[in-house]
């Protein structure tokens, strides 16, 4: 009954997930990957199912055994409605993904601005939280992005809610260093602009 939880969930049969948990069907727990039913809808950008979750009392901080939970995931993924349900349900910003990133460093290198705004906005997240690459989200979204509008306005972001422009990364190269040698110059200028 739980596997079929977390398989109805993923599809976002939210009416026979509810039906199951009324059941006695475990709200938490996991299947092979270690995913819960919570986790397998946000991953099919189920938000209707992982609402229903939530309201129920799933644990949305328990990670997988690829370290991915429903911030982590719905962050990198864009998933902007999951992610406000997530941190709207309290979810643990520290958690970290594993890379040893918090959901706001993928969400910077990809490009989701609507996602780093909420972060950076509505929770708690550090915003100069280091990986284990020794990167910050600043670092990501310029020596990963693309230079181009969006990340632009990452960067923007992630500088307005107080990214150290001087962190750099394992061999001390900065921020700005990484974006002039990428010829990303209207980066180069929004870090210049910010005392870079």
């Amino acid at each position: 009954m739980n596997l079929q939880l977390i398989a109805l969930a993923a599809e976002g049969d939210t009416d026979t997930v509810l039906q199951l948990l009324q059941e006695g069907a475990d709200i938490n727990a996991t299947d092979g990957s270690g995913r819960t039913a919570v986790l397998a809808a946000t991953r099919n950008n189920r938000a209707d199912t992982v609402k229903a979750l939530i309201q129920q009392g799933a644990d949305i901080n328990i990670r997988d055994n690829s370290l991915d939970n429903v911030l982590l995931y719905a962050g990198a993924s864009g998933y902007l409605e999951i992610v406000k349900l997530a941190i709207d349900a309290g979810a643990d910003t520290k958690l970290t993904n594993r890379f040893g990133g918090t959901a706001l460093i993928p969400a910077s290198e990809r490009g989701h601005v609507e996602v780093v705004r909420e972060l950076l906005t509505n929770s708690d997240v550090d915003v100069n939280h280091i990986n284990n690459l020794q990167w910050t989200a600043l670092l990501e979204a310029v020596i990963l992005g693309d230079g181009g509008e969006r990340h632009q306005n990452i960067v923007q972001l992630l500088l307005d809610h107080g990214a150290d422009v001087n962190i750099g990364d394992g061999d001390g190269i900065t921020p700005l260093q990484h974006a002039q040698k990428r010829g990303f110059t209207e980066i180069e200028s929004i870090l210049k602009k910010a005392g870079a």
